[in-house]
């Protein structure tokens, strides 16, 4: 396997061990972090393998607020180029995937809102 070169910030079901494990094969390495200028909102998912693997009918979404006091924690994934497409295909068509600024200044894939 290739080493894990991509970061990936989630704040939802793909921090779950069960997700994890069907999504990419094994269990991620994270860290703490935030997504700052963003605010998490709520979305029924209607895709119902994901439904069954997460166990949750609405998952987290983030929104852009444009304001710097808001942000949202999650976890830093540290996944392979694989796995980052393995990630997408896990994500629902309500979500897209943006690189972004994490608080600690790192750069960072993360799904939000479309």
């Amino acid at each position: 396997m290739a080493d894990p070169d991509q970061l990936l910030f989630s704040y939802g079901t793909l921090q779950m061990p069960d997700v994890q494990l069907d999504t990419f094969g094994r269990l991620i390495a994270v860290e703490d972090d935030a997504l700052p200028g963003y605010t998490v909102d709520y979305a029924e998912i209607e895709d119902p393998r994901v439904v069954d693997l997460s166990g949750l009918a609405v998952h987290p979404i983030v929104r852009p607020t444009g304001n710097t006091l808001d942000k949202v924690t999650g976890k830093v994934l540290w996944i392979t180029e694989d796995e980052l497409d393995a990630a997408d295909e896990y994500e629902v068509e309500l979500y897209r995937r943006i690189e972004v600024q994490l608080q600690s200044r790192r750069a960072a894939w993360v799904y939000v809102s479309i």
